[in-house]
């Protein structure tokens, strides 16, 4: 056993100090999420994300970031990413889980990979990213069966060797180029035929991940704007993608992303010529189901180092988890973070179903939930480290990290404005998306009086769809109402204080401004360990 460290120093004897939390269970502790899903694998990945070492490995990951090596020490290409030991050992505990594949195999469920998201991403979130693609790349691989089979093995094979030569794959992405940004369609790389294959040429903005062993992406062909997968290694050599550089982000630092070139790279046609976007928008959907709930997760992971923090912090004569004012703030955070989990996991559950209206609602409810739960999770984050006080701000307690990473997930898969725009678009064009989110809202009609109000309230004032300029303004407000329903329908014990506070003007602008009293109902719940 690890001896504890020395706290009577020669100078002062260390107090009123927390103790190390060490190994923790994600699943365990968690009861709000064993109550939303359940799978056999989660209570494995839970531990496995919790342990101290796995977090340290984390630590270490985001601390040496990965270096690029365009040229070897004689002038030749390399355009190779090399990565700190510890990134490998988070990417081989998650691919051997089946972050990437469990959805798509016997007995899984996009529930189950949702929930794993979760649980990631409150130990090292950037090496969700390559894992997110290579999950969301797989509809989109059916006419390329060997790439779609080595997508969906749990070996984590890190080698710079082509596909057929490799154990297990992952998959990335690369659409955005320096003109278009999000209008994809103003993209410039054009493709050449060459046989049966392709040619690429042109540049992209953003490629995450770009040691992946393939990626989908967007170039013009004479039909149009298409969809391919470019292979980043031939077997007769190197495929033609140049890495000019990496970018210096300001949080997900574990994982690369790069300024790329194609330079007559080849490719494969995924999907119909001239239908690149709607081929590729399949596998958009499905990032946003990630990017919706690895904010959740942060959330988690900020506001457990909080709970855990106040439950040993004396201040004052008196515990900080005692003290009123910080109850309410805590208990306020915890209503923002549990809404988040719910609906992420209620829009997970309806990508597991195969009928129209499923569908439908997992079309509006991902964009609902990666609205909201991304616009709260820096405020979460940033009041969770305010809990701590200067501690908060210091690398040592992870929750920089979370802070870095809290704004990411909402500019990935689109940014706030493209998702309420997509919101309005799809519910102006598809009458099912809208009667689908009209039923969704109507089924807990009938328990709580407070909801029926919010709800009326709502009906009235979005009789007709907004405007572009008020797609905000819908978006939070439909968002809000829809957790809500989940919450009553779920019949949890706190969805009348998240009604209250959200949608009855019972909470001011800042964290914990609530009514009096409403903090015991909700810290009630012992949602967070006080260990």
């Amino acid at each position: 056993m690890r001896p504890a460290p020395g706290d009577d120093l020669s100078t002062h004897r260390v107090a009123n100090q927390p103790p190390d939390a060490g190994d923790r269970d994600f699943w365990a502790d968690d009861p709000a999420l064993r109550a939303l899903t359940r799978a056999p694998e989660l209570a494995a990945y839970g531990a496995l994300m919790g342990r101290d070492a796995m977090r340290r490995a984390g630590q270490a990951a985001n601390r040496f970031p990965p270096e690029l090596h365009g040229f070897d020490q004689h002038g030749r290409r390399l355009d190779e990413v090399t990565f700190h030991p510890a990134w490998h050992q988070v990417m081989q505990a998650s691919m051997a889980a089946g972050y990437h594949a469990v959805a798509w195999q016997a007995g899984g469920s996009h529930a189950q990979h949702a929930a794993m998201v979760y649980l990631a991403s409150q130990t090292e979130p950037g090496h969700c990213c390559p894992l997110t693609m290579t999950y969301a790349a797989h509809p989109l691989l059916a006419d390329l069966p060997d790439w779609q089979a080595g997508a969906l093995s749990r070996d984590y094979d890190p080698r710079v060797l082509p596909a057929p030569e490799k154990r297990g794959l992952t998959l990335g992405m690369a659409m955005t180029e320096k003109q278009g940004g999000s209008d994809v369609r103003a993209n410039t790389t054009r493709a050449e035929r060459d046989g049966a294959a392709w040619r690429l040429t042109g540049h992209k903005w953003f490629c995450s991940a770009p040691m992946s062993d393939g990626f989908l992406t967007l170039a013009q062909t004479p039909d149009g704007l298409s969809c391919f997968l470019v292979p980043r290694w031939l077997p007769d050599g190197r495929n033609g993608i140049r890495l000019m550089r990496l970018k210096d982000k300001l949080g997900n630092r574990a994982n690369a992303s790069a300024e790329i070139e194609y330079d007559r790279a080849l490719a494969l046609p995924v999907g119909a010529q001239g239908c690149g976007l709607r081929t590729i928008v399949a596998m958009v959907h499905h990032t946003r189901l990630d990017t919706a709930m690895a904010p959740a997760g942060l959330m988690r992971a900020a506001l457990r180092d909080a709970f855990h923090w106040a439950a040993h912090r004396s201040a004052f004569q008196k515990r900080l988890i005692d003290q009123p004012l910080m109850r309410a703030v805590l208990a306020d955070l915890v209503l923002d973070w549990l809404g988040s989990l719910t609906l992420g996991m209620a829009v997970a559950a309806s990508f597991d179903g195969t009928a129209p209206e499923d569908r439908a609602f997992a079309r509006i409810g991902v964009a609902l939930a990666k609205y909201m739960g991304n616009k709260l999770c820096p405020l979460v984050v940033a009041e969770a480290m305010e809990v701590l006080g200067g501690m908060g701000y210091v690398e040592e307690t992870g929750l920089p990290l979370l802070y870095r990473e809290a704004p990411l997930n909402g500019i990935w898969e689109g940014s706030g404005n493209v998702i309420c725009l997509d919101l309005l678009r799809s519910l102006s064009r598809d009458p099912l998306c809208r009667d689908v989110l009209a039923a969704r809202l109507a089924a807990s009609r009938g328990v709580l009086a407070d909801y029926d109000a919010a709800l009326a309230d709502w009906q009235s004032r979005w009789s007709d769809l907004p405007t572009e300029a008020e797609a905000r303004q819908f978006a939070e407000q439909t968002a809000l109402l829809l957790t809500a329903a989940v919450l009553v329908a779920g019949g949890h014990a706190l969805a009348p204080a998240f009604i209250r506070t959200r949608l009855m003007q019972g909470r001011g602008r800042m964290a914990g401004a609530i009514p009096a009293g409403m903090a015991d109902a909700v810290l009630a719940e012992d949602l967070f360990s006080r260990d």
